[in-house]
């Protein structure tokens, strides 16, 4: 990508001065514990452009994504059963999956995420936690925390006031199928066990390097850091505050474990739109990744992630947000004099796709109408759109239109609101309408029946409001009777357009109730 001042571009020539040698890794992490979403492929696909932008100045990099699914289970997220309660407090990597399709609970979530990064054209390294502690990858860094656990504990209570108890150690143990917080008691390196005091204070002896021993959260972070060489990591802004798990992994992982931490990537969260939290997985309040990319283009997709830094909050819902993406992204490609962010951007997001799907010819709103318009057949639709300004568009762009028509079609059979579907009435009863509708629909047949053969949206939007005047009608009962007469509703698509998706002979028919 070109030299600008897009943020990707920016934080890439950032991290190539702080680290001018070598390989750079970045990485990326995500407990599996319900369904990936919107806000966490966030932190995946912010990884995964920092890496490409790296890799695009010259440097050798790699995205590790970690799966933590030795964490706990903690919450049974809202579209699963009840039966899970009986799961809590089990390592996600022990959790038997949601329906047969997958091994784990883990895995049944992860190979959703998995899908997502082919849907967008991207690989990462997988890196699984509860395979990584039970081959003893973690074993050095186990050894260390317990060495140095009044370090750990000193900055713990210090940095983040979180004040620590007698009984408290770096460690958890599984001990029945469940991860627990157990004191520590004394360890042998050489065959490499631990003992610890179980609920009743009695001593069990468990190896640390099959898996049965994990290290706490605040703690494994820094640790994976100096284990894995992490280079760079974005997460989420809740990590980032002051005395937060970030602050306490940058000491733990300088002054226990004697190296450095990653440069780091705050991002911020996804909402709903009108929402004041943020998406969750136990709330069920998510898109989720797998529908996300099963339904936006890749290249929209990158767009509404990478078009503001990680710093500033997003938010989607399914209807409004898609409509503007696909409108904003399609004006940006048209746009002839891209700033150099801009078009940094575009070039990011072009590059992830094999075969683009947003047209930069004709708007969304407008395909949109002429599929609605054309019965939902993709030929129709672009018969429509060639009988109007858009006509070179189609010839020029016609396989990128169907691409874009074969998604509205997706939308609007599983995300669509109601506001944005319609169909055209078979048949309307004049008596339904009053006398001062029925002469504006009367007076607007005669003006279309006068139109330009080619007349444009903007030419049927001034003939609609010039009657507005010229009758003494009120704008809402204008439109409120057009769209009443064509579609059975009060409100609907931009009137202009839609007008001018409509066969003319047939327009000035219906409007003087004639079909």
């Amino acid at each position: 990508m070109a030299d600008s001042n897009f943020w990707l571009d920016t934080v890439a020539t950032d991290i190539d001065r702080q680290h001018p040698d070598g390989e750079v890794v970045v990485s990326s992490g995500v407990s599996p514990s319900g369904a990936y979403h919107v806000g966490t492929l966030r932190e995946v696909l912010t990884a995964e452009a920092v890496c490409q932008a790296l890799k695009a100045k010259g440097r050798t990099a790699r995205h590790i994504h970690v799966v933590d699914d030795l964490d706990v289970f903690r919450k049974v997220p809202t579209n699963l059963p009840v039966s899970f309660e009986k799961y809590l407090g089990w390592p996600l990597c022990d959790i038997p999956s949601p329906d047969d399709t997958a091994g784990s609970y883990a895995d049944f979530f992860l190979n959703d995420l998995l899908h997502s990064a082919k849907r967008l054209n991207f690989e990462m390294e997988i890196v699984r936690s509860h395979e990584k502690y039970q081959a003893g990858f973690f074993v050095p860094a186990i050894e260390q925390a317990l060495a140095s656990a009044e370090t750990i504990s000193r900055i713990l209570t210090k940095v983040s006031g979180h004040k620590v108890d007698e009984n408290w150690s770096p460690i958890q143990v599984v001990e029945g199928g469940y991860l627990k917080n157990r004191r520590f008691i004394s360890i042998n390196t050489a065959a490499k066990t631990l003992v610890y005091a179980d609920v009743n204070g009695q001593p069990v002896e468990v190896s640390y390097r099959d898996g049965q021993v994990k290290l706490n959260w605040r703690v494994d972070w820094p640790a994976r850091w100096w284990l894995m060489a992490v280079d760079v990591e974005p997460f989420g802004r809740d990590h980032a505050t002051i005395g937060g798990s970030y602050d306490t992994g940058s000491l733990i992982v300088k002054q226990v474990f004697k190296s450095e931490p990653p440069i780091p990537i705050p991002y911020h969260f996804i909402n709903r739109s009108g929402e004041t939290k943020k998406m969750s997985k136990s709330a069920g309040n998510i898109v989720t990744a797998r529908e996300l990319t099963d339904i936006l283009p890749a290249e929209l997709v990158w767009y509404f992630m990478l078009r503001l830094p990680p710093r500033s909050q997003l938010f989607f819902d399914e209807g409004q947000t898609v409509v503007k993406l696909f409108d904003d992204f399609s004006a940006l490609l048209a746009k002839t004099d891209k700033s150099p962010a801009e078009q940094s951007l575009v070039e990011f997001c072009l590059s992830r796709v094999l075969q683009p799907t947003v047209s930069p010819a004709v708007p969304f709103t407008h395909l949109l109408t002429a599929y609605q318009a054309g019965l939902k057949d993709s030929a129709k639709a672009l018969e429509i759109i060639a009988r109007s300004e858009y006509a070179q568009a189609v010839e020029s762009n016609s396989d990128t239109l169907k691409k874009e028509l074969k998604f509205i079609d997706i939308w609007l059979e599983r995300w669509a609101p109601d506001e944005y579907k319609f169909s055209v009435l078979e048949k309307v009863e004049p008596a339904d309408f009053d006398d001062d509708a029925k002469q504006f629909l009367a007076v607007l047949a005669d003006k279309i029946e006068q139109a330009p053969k080619m007349a444009s949206g903007d030419w049927f939007h001034q003939a609609i409001y010039s009657l507005k005047d010229e009758l003494s009608i009120d704008p809402e009962s204008i439109f409120q009777a057009l769209y009443r007469a064509l579609i059975g509703r009060v409100s609907g698509p931009r009137a202009g357009w839609f007008l001018a998706t409509l066969d003319k002979e047939w327009l000035v028919k219906r409007l003087r109730f004639q079909a």
